[in-house]
């Protein structure tokens, strides 16, 4: 062995460190960087879920919290509707947040659990032994809570526990026989969930412009789409957002809830950011119903080639010129940083034109090719997909319109 050959893993090792240190300045500089939520009270999942275990019906438990979806549907399909509407005005929290459990029972669930919530937030408002910032992140709670309590907002999951997890329908689920799963990535928590300012770079707005330009795209086919944040995401910067960590919980959450959506809709999921990461980790254990694997400004998917990701879903990707994800290394050492750049064609992704973003977080603003390209896929109109200049054949091998 020669002197260079034996110097060359040492060599290979500080290069990676540097880029490493490069990420972490890279992200504490670009809007990553935000103050950790303090957790509040309110109702507590962990109380929750033992007064499930300790209920009975009929003598009997109650279906395990880890059992499978169909087990889950089956139960609630044996009780009938008036019991079934009892176990969830006593158990909201847990049958609000249960896979398998009817749609239509998780929103009515769910109202009743924001209801307690936004007491609790309504209480501590102007209570006096708290900071002004406790008041404050209560004041933003109440208000949060009241939102999602309006009429006709369908809410498939909601958990206030800590900074808190939630997920929102628009459109009829229960009918659809195409839904896209918006998956969001850093900074994602109940008080980020929709933003006034900013709207289109949280999920309910990335929901909200996916779901309008459906409809412009295929107004007769019936869809659904959800703002799924329903995992634990990092927390500003750290090395939560460089490791896999979280994205690995979430990846079991985003798998529980493909596989317990109702019907045979075929299924894309667009993913966002770290939200790449969670979706890249899913992969190999999706339902075969998830036809669409969508990554945009992503740091990474965990592997070096999309073969890797082990899915029967097409793997689409898109970065807009002006997004500084780009900057980010794509390195993987030790479980830090995220691997390969998806949009690198070595990596074997099918490259989508996202022009007009303008950024990191404009992926879904109305007008640019990104959303275009969102929708397309979410109806299955792939004829009107826009590729990038580094791909013009990405829709290869895909007829115009499938599943029509």
């Amino acid at each position: 062995m020669t002197s260079a050959e034996a110097a060359s893993p040492s060599l290979t090792v500080v290069r990676a460190l540097l880029a490493l240190g490069v990420v972490f300045v890279l992200l504490a500089t670009t809007g990553w960087t935000t103050i950790r939520h303090r957790p509040a009270p309110g109702p507590s999942l962990e109380a929750a879920v033992a007064d499930w275990a300790r209920d009975r019906i009929d003598q009997r438990p109650l279906p395990g919290l880890g059992s499978p979806s169909r087990t889950v549907a089956a139960y609630f399909a044996g009780l009938g509707h008036a019991r079934a509407a009892t176990l969830a005005e006593r158990h909201p929290l847990v049958v609000g947040n249960l896979n398998g459990a009817p749609v239509g029972l998780r929103y009515r669930a769910n109202r009743i659990t924001l209801g307690r919530a936004l007491a609790v937030e309504r209480g501590r408002v102007d209570d006096l032994r708290l900071s002004a910032e406790g008041r404050h992140e209560a004041r933003r709670r109440f208000d949060r809570f009241t939102s999602l309590l309006r009429p006709g907002r369908q809410i498939l999951a909601f958990d206030p526990t800590g900074t808190g997890r939630a997920a929102e329908v628009l459109g009829d689920l229960e009918r659809a026989r195409r839904v896209s799963v918006i998956v969001p990535g850093v900074d994602t928590n109940l008080l980020t969930f929709q933003k006034t300012h900013g709207r289109y770079g949280a999920p309910v707005g990335m929901a909200e412009a996916l779901y309008a330009a459906e409809r412009r795209a295929a107004p007769d086919e019936r869809f659904a789409v959800i703002a799924w944040a329903d995992y634990t995401a990092p927390a500003g910067v750290g090395v939560d957002a460089v490791t896999g960590r979280l994205a690995q919980g979430g990846a079991v959450r985003l798998v529980g809830l493909t596989e317990a959506l109702p019907g045979n809709a075929r299924v894309a999921l667009f993913c966002h950011s770290y939200g790449s990461v969670l979706c890249g980790l899913a992969a190999p254990r999706l339902p075969a119903r998830v036809t669409d694997l969508t990554v945009a400004g992503s740091p990474g998917m965990r592997v070096e080639r999309a073969a890797e990701l082990a899915t029967r879903a097409r793997v689409w990707a898109m970065r807009d010129p002006d997004d500084w994800i780009a900057d980010v290394p794509h390195v993987e050492l030790g479980g830090i940083g995220h691997g390969a750049d998806p949009v690198a064609p070595e990596f074997g992704a099918r490259l989508l034109s996202a022009r007009g973003a303008l950024g990191h977080s404009g992926y879904f603003e109305p007008g640019t090719e990104s959303l275009g390209n969102f929708a397309a896929i979410g109806v299955g109109a792939y004829r009107n997909l826009v590729c990038a200049r580094a791909d013009s054949a990405c829709h290869d091998g895909i007829s115009g319109t499938e599943g029509h």
